[in-house]
């Protein structure tokens, strides 16, 4: 333990003077540059060992299945991958790894940009044995939290402001979709529309640089393959805009569902919380069920991808029937495809609910792939006049679907283009990303990353007044060096308690310091200086209701609507208990606010 202390006081030591150094010799711009690359390198690597991990693991799990006939073992594998899941989480971790993104959102919003220093490697340990043992979840999520982690604590060991921190974070989530994906543009857009960082010139090198970063180095690691393989045989053609825009409606449509599917099998299991047993029982076998009925569920799904992508006729599809109650039947092809995309949603659900940990990115793009190609089999069977075809639809329901569920449209278009090298089919990668992007905000205003941070009002937006007042903490305004009084104290004292105060109101408290009034000072000048009124009035007779009271975890944008409304100098804010906390002077929090508008407007 001694040896350790001591290490860790060198080490701290070694920062500290490297850390001076840096500021004599390189300035801030130049360094946030440096960072923005090591960031980006990192991801990379985080994002090759979880892909690593996973393939090892599904190799050694799967190899001899055989093809032709369902298997037992997918009733077992992703039971016992949840329960190892758990298991690490709750004697490693000890902390809740999941919902990655909305994590890092929050993270930004009500945390000053700062995550815990295990979100560097916990979320690769953890999704690498959920996927690897059949999890229906994506490994982008954790690699995004990951990357972010890694900018936020080389942010913190430098002692980097807030906003840098926020960039760094930023630069993590953008390297890690560049890494995972190969695809810089889309990195650099996926920050922008679903973290929120805004795109100014003091943001827009680091944010390349690390993109960049993790693309270089991800073909390093991995080569030149890409992670979906697609040909294109057959152009598009004017004639197919109504088909793209109709696919549009209906991936809005697809991504209605997702949502409202996700968000009721969370409430479901958020009913079992503190019985981690049940939740194990119940999402483990409702995932074996789905994975051994439909195998196309099980990991991350970029198998059955990939065969949608590149088949153009039945024997080219019929693979995605391997291993499953339908193997062999061809005919019953649009069936298992309906009731796969119809249940991924609940697959995805059950793993992370029973105790696993994953994302949704990659559902949305298989549940996206899946409704493109459900779509374009049945305009084709039912003979509408234009043929579509089934692979380039199958590439523009990702994209659709994407841009639904994450509110992301510019992300849908530009990392399907990058993904794919589906450049030939960027008009209609963008009419069916916008169609679907119109259709889901008619019903959702809110990505499924940010609703649940909506509704509580700690979601940064692009609209800087908004995205102050998230960013500001109520309790970095509030002072507590009030001079309360109790209710049976004289005129005289209170006189004495105003000559040492600079508030212009005096609380009246109980014993237990519950706020039971205040007395306004600039209310009673008239008996202030009339000594012989000292004795006559006590506090409980001089004090008043509060203008308004605020809570302690009430959201910025209502504590700035009730100053606006009261017109008050000082408010009080009480605890949970109602025991008053201390007070936010209008001043004071007008300051801050155009102090941050000030610093976030810069370049």
């Amino acid at each position: 333990m001694t040896v350790a202390a001591a290490s860790v006081r060198r080490l701290a030591g070694w920062l500290r003077r490297l850390n001076s150094w840096r500021q004599e010799h390189v300035s801030d711009r130049m360094f946030v540059l440096m960072l923005a690359f090591c960031v980006g390198l990192l991801s990379a690597v985080a994002a090759f060992v979880l892909h690593w991990l996973i393939n090892q693991i599904v190799a050694l799990l799967t190899s001899q299945f055989d093809a032709s006939s369902s298997n037992w073992l997918y009733l077992v594998y992703p039971v016992v991958g949840i329960y190892l899941t758990s298991l690490f989480i709750r004697y490693v971790v000890k902390d809740d790894i999941s919902h990655g993104i909305t994590r890092i959102l929050y993270a930004i919003s009500q945390n000053r940009s700062r995550l815990k220093a295990h979100n560097t490697w916990t979320s690769v340990v953890a999704s690498a044995i959920t996927i690897g043992f059949g999890g229906s979840v994506g490994a982008e999520a954790p690699i995004v939290l990951t990357g972010s982690a890694i900018g936020s604590c080389l942010g913190k060991v430098f002692r980097m402001d807030s906003r840098t921190l926020m960039l760094l974070v930023g630069c993590g989530a953008a390297g890690a979709i560049a890494g995972i994906f190969k695809a810089p543009i889309a990195g650099l857009v996926f920050t922008i529309e679903v973290l929120m960082i805004d795109l100014t010139m003091a943001s827009l090198m680091p944010i390349l640089i690390s993109c960049v970063t993790a693309t270089c180095f991800t073909y390093i690691f991995s080569g030149d393959a890409a992670l979906f393989t697609f040909h294109l045989d057959n152009q598009w053609t004017v004639e197919r805009i109504p088909a793209c825009i109709l696919l549009g409606g209906f991936c809005g449509l697809v991504s209605l569902y997702f949502i409202r599917a996700m968000g009721w099998c969370e409430d479901m299991f958020a009913r079992f919380k503190d019985k981690s047993h049940v939740r194990l029982v119940i999402g483990g076998s409702m995932l074996s069920l789905l994975i051994y009925l439909f195998p196309s569920l099980y990991g991350e799904g970029y198998g059955p991808i990939n065969l949608l992508l590149n088949g153009s006729n039945e024997a080219d599809w019929e693979p995605l029937l391997n291993n499953s109650l339908f193997s062999g039947e061809v005919g019953m092809l649009v069936p298992y495809v309906a009731l796969v995309l119809i249940t991924k949603v609940f697959a995805t659900s059950a793993t992370n609910g029973g105790g696993g940990c994953g994302g949704t990115f990659a559902p949305s793009l298989f549940i996206g792939c899946f409704s493109g190609f459900l779509f374009a089999r049945l305009w084709n069977m039912h003979d509408v006049g234009v043929f579509v075809p089934e692979k380039n639809f199958a590439l523009m329901g990702m994209a659709g679907v994407m841009s639904g569920v994450m509110h992301a449209p510019l992300t849908g278009i530009f990392l399907i283009a990058e993904l794919t090298g589906g450049y030939s089919l960027f008009l209609p990668l963008m009419i069916v990303s916008t169609c679907a992007y119109l259709t889901i905000t008619l019903f959702e205003p809110h990505s499924i990353y940010s609703s649940r941070l909506a509704r509580q009002g700690k979601l940064i937006t692009h609209n800087t007044d908004h995205a102050v007042l998230t960013l500001m903490q109520l309790e970095s305004v509030v002072e507590r060096d009030y001079m309360g009084v109790e209710p049976d104290t004289e005129l005289g004292h209170i006189v004495r308690r105003i000559s040492r105060s600079r508030y212009s109101v005096i609380p009246v408290l109980d014993a237990a310091g519950t706020l039971l009034g205040e007395i306004d000072i600039t209310k009673i000048r008239n008996i202030v200086f009339r000594i012989e009124l000292y004795h006559h009035f006590t506090a409980k007779q001089l004090m008043q209701p509060p203008l308004a009271t605020l809570n302690d975890d009430m959201p910025m944008t209502r504590v700035m609507t009730t100053f606006e409304t009261t017109r008050a100098n000082w408010l009080p804010v009480l605890n949970r208990d109602g025991h008053l906390h201390g007070y936010v002077s209008r001043e004071r929090l007008y300051t801050q606010y155009r102090k941050m508008v000030a610093d976030m407007s810069e370049d």
